[in-house]
C-alpha cells in the first residue's frame, strides 16, 4: 500500500512540475536555442524534406508556443524532448545537418547547443 501511495504522489509531483509557468531563465534558454538554430548554416529535416534554418526556427517556435501555452514543458530539456525531437504529426525524428557534416538527430544537436550555452562565460554572468 505504501508503494502505491508513493507512486501516486510521485506522479502528481511530475504532473505539477510540467504544469508550472516557465521561469525567465528557461524562456531565455529556449529563445537562445531557437535563435542558434535560425542563424546557423544548418538544414533541418522534417516529414521527408529538408528545410532552411530560418524555416526550422519558425516551425520549432510554433511548437514551443503551443507547448508553453498548454503548460506541457518546464525546462529546456522538456522543450527539446517534447518539441524538438520528432514530428508530432508523423512521428518521424527531426535531423540537423550543418555544412557537409553528417546529419544528427535534432535532439543531439539541440542538446549540444544547450550545453554550450550553459557553459559559456556569458551564461555565468547572466545568473545561470
Amino acid at each position: 500500500m505504501r508503494i502505491v501511495i508513493f507512486v501516486l504522489l510521485l506522479s502528481a509531483l511530475v504532473t505539477v512540475s510540467h504544469a508550472a509557468e516557465l521561469s525567465p531563465s528557461v524562456e531565455r534558454e529556449i529563445a537562445m536555442l531557437l535563435d542558434a538554430l535560425g542563424t546557423s548554416d544548418c538544414r533541418f529535416y522534417r516529414n521527408g524534406s529538408w528545410h532552411s534554418a530560418s524555416d526550422a526556427q519558425a516551425h520549432l517556435t510554433r511548437k514551443y508556443e503551443y507547448l508553453r501555452k498548454k503548460k506541457l514543458i518546464g525546462s529546456s530539456e522538456d522543450f527539446i524532448a517534447d518539441g524538438g525531437t520528432k514530428s508530432s504529426r508523423s512521428g518521424e525524428p527531426y535531423h540537423v545537418q550543418c555544412g557537409r557534416d553528417t546529419s544528427l538527430p535534432s535532439s543531439e544537436w539541440l542538446s549540444a547547443v544547450l550545453h554550450r550555452l550553459r557553459s559559456s562565460p556569458s551564461a555565468e554572468s547572466s545568473g545561470k
